[in-house]
C-alpha cells in the first residue's frame, strides 16, 4: 500500500484529462505560468521600490492659496 506505481499515475492523468479536457488544462497552465511570472517580476521590482517616489503634483484651481487654509482629510466618527 506504499507508493503508487507509474501505472497508477498514468490512470490518474487519463481521468483528469477526460474530466477537464485538454483545452481547460492548457488554460489553467497558462494562467498559472503568468501568475508565477507576475510574482517574479514583483519580487524583482521590490528592490527598485525602496527608492523614494517623486512628490505628486497637486492640481490647483488657479486661485492664490490663502495662508489660513488647512488641507486635511475628514474622517467619520463611529
Amino acid at each position: 500500500m506504499g507508493s503508487f506505481s507509474i501505472w497508477h499515475w498514468l490512470i490518474v492523468l487519463l481521468v483528469v484529462v477526460l474530466i477537464f479536457g485538454t483545452k481547460k488544462l492548457k488554460n489553467i497552465g497558462s494562467d498559472l505560468g503568468s501568475a508565477v511570472k507576475g510574482f517574479k517580476d514583483g519580487v524583482k521590482g521590490g528592490a527598485e521600490a525602496d527608492e523614494p517616489l517623486p512628490p505628486s503634483q497637486q492640481v490647483g484651481t488657479g486661485k492664490p492659496v490663502d495662508s489660513n487654509t488647512v488641507d486635511v482629510e475628514a474622517k467619520n466618527k463611529v
